[in-house]
């Protein structure tokens, strides 16, 4: 595979800066540009020169750990399963905290190169400040590795914690020794240019009692009434009406690229199993369904990355890393709204799979956060028109749920991404919510498998913290 310019750039500037004297390497590249390539590239040079013994990859999933140890192992061709003759190995961060003394004490006497993907999941520039990740590199890397080359395609951490191994100026930014935006990566034809379509309603009625409210966006909801986003990902006309939209814009994208796909990211198990039934009476072809609680998830995602079917359905499976160039469509349904995770979202499409012309749509509700984060996308790539709202026109209503009060517990064992949802959202008192739309007209949404819903974080990349996870029980309207 031929090296891109940027990745040439790249590998050149990395290698330079190790041959000077520098341990260490952060590259910042947006998501889809090649990032793992380049880094293999760099290891296949110091493996050649004799400069180094060994290389260990640490990547924030399982799914993300097997499609890089594939790169890693044709650009080196080597095996990098950690058996004997192997030349390193690649592993989860998970894996870090079960690694024994016999493994860390490999970099007192071989020289060892450290890839570390997606290097803002360790938190920590001392171990007062760090992550259980974070630790183990301060303990057993920093200083002791031969060379470590970070990558990163959204470099900083909601908690704003330090990201590990990481320099930062005067004004607080990350240092990085490369950069390679989003910009140039569409001018280069490397990405393709997002479009963020935002879907909102001028007429949302609550309805309190005896009192009805009308709102005339979904901002002004979440900001003067007591409903929360959550009641909007559990509506059954929005959730329809961005199916419809995301299938309608899938549907154009095939007429000239038959085997492109589309990405739903829900928000737990229970509201993908909805979005799934939805989407097969709107498309007519059953979606993959991958999730965190369905077994070989894995071998799931690599049947839809090799197939020509139409949808996958995630729910902390198919975020940062996750390699499917066909995927031109993503539904953003997550009650995760942070800019570090729309990013990842966004990125999940942006990857070109033939030329810099290919299109990529990323439909959401017009959550105030996430508009502003799609604007914030918008400003680095001031040439394209990448951000517009649509508004639902009136109609039918389907029977809508009834929602009784929110009950919150914690769930110890849970995991997630740094990104955390709004706490503040969950403790607002529950309302009935309808939304005028044109939806299917006659359809009964009421029918549809929707039990509990459950706060939804990418928990297969298993980083240790606080998770406040909420049960819903829905009861039909009657009457």
């Amino acid at each position: 595979m031929k090296l891109r310019r940027w990745q040439r750039e790249a590998v050149s500037r990395c290698l330079s800066r190790f041959n000077s004297g520098q341990a260490h390497f952060l590259c910042l590249a947006t998501p889809g540009a090649g990032k793992t390539y380049m880094a293999s590239t760099v290891a296949k040079r110091l493996l050649d020169s004799g400069k180094i013994d060994y290389v260990f990859c640490f990547s924030p999933s399982l799914n993300v750990s097997v499609s890089f140890q594939a790169t890693l192992e044709s650009v080196l061709r080597h095996r990098l399963d950690g058996l004997l003759g192997a030349k390193g190995k690649v592993l989860t961060y998970q894996s870090m905290l079960n690694l024994d003394e016999a493994f860390w004490s490999l970099f007192e006497d071989h020289r060892i190169l450290v890839i570390f993907d997606e290097i803002h999941h360790c938190a920590g520039d001392q171990l007062r400040n760090a992550n259980a990740w974070g630790q183990k590199i301060i303990q057993h890397i920093q200083g002791k590795a031969t060379y470590t080359l970070a990558l990163t395609g959204t470099p900083w951490r909601s908690d704003r914690i330090p990201i590990a191994l990481t320099s930062y100026c005067h004004e607080g930014k990350v240092h990085c020794d490369y950069t390679y935006g989003l910009a140039q990566a569409i001018r280069d034809g490397v990405c393709r240019t997002p479009r963020v379509t935002g879907v909102d309603n001028e007429k949302i009625t609550v309805q309190n009692g005896e009192k009805e409210d009308v709102y005339r966006s979904i901002e002004d909801l979440l900001r003067f009434s007591r409903c929360t986003y959550q009641q909007l990902l559990e509506n059954t006309t929005l959730i329809r009406y961005l199916m419809e939209q995301s299938h309608q814009a899938l549907s154009a994208i095939r007429k000239t690229s038959p085997n492109a796909g589309g990405l739903i990211v829900a928000a737990s198990v229970e509201h993908a199993l909805l979005i799934a039934t939805m989407l097969e009476s709107i498309s007519g072809e059953s979606p993959s369904i991958v999730t965190y609680m369905h077994e070989n998830s894995q071998h799931a995602i690599q049947r839809f990355r090799e197939s020509n079917t139409k949808w996958i359905v995630s729910v902390g499976m198919i975020s940062e890393g996750t390699d499917i160039p066909r995927l031109q469509v993503c539904c953003h349904l997550t009650r995760v709204k942070t800019e570090l995770y729309f990013r990842q979202v966004l990125g999940r499409i942006l990857r070109v799979q033939k030329d810099g012309q290919e299109d990529a749509t990323l439909i959401m509700p017009a959550e105030p956060k996430l508009m502003a984060f799609a604007n914030r996308v918008a400003e680095d790539i001031p040439a394209a028109n990448t951000v517009s709202r649509k508004v639902m026109k009136e109609g039918l209503l389907p029977p809508l749920t009834d929602m009784p009060e929110v009950q919150g517990t914690l769930d110890p064992t849970a995991s997630s991404i740094d990104e955390i949802a709004d706490e503040n959202e969950g403790d607002k008192q529950e309302s009935r919510l309808e939304l005028a739309s044109s939806g299917s007209g006659n359809e009964d949404d009421s029918s549809l498998p929707f039990n509990p819903l459950a706060e939804a974080y990418e928990t297969s990349l298993g980083i240790f913290g606080r998770f406040r996870k909420r049960m819903i029980d829905i009861s039909p309207v009657l009457g």
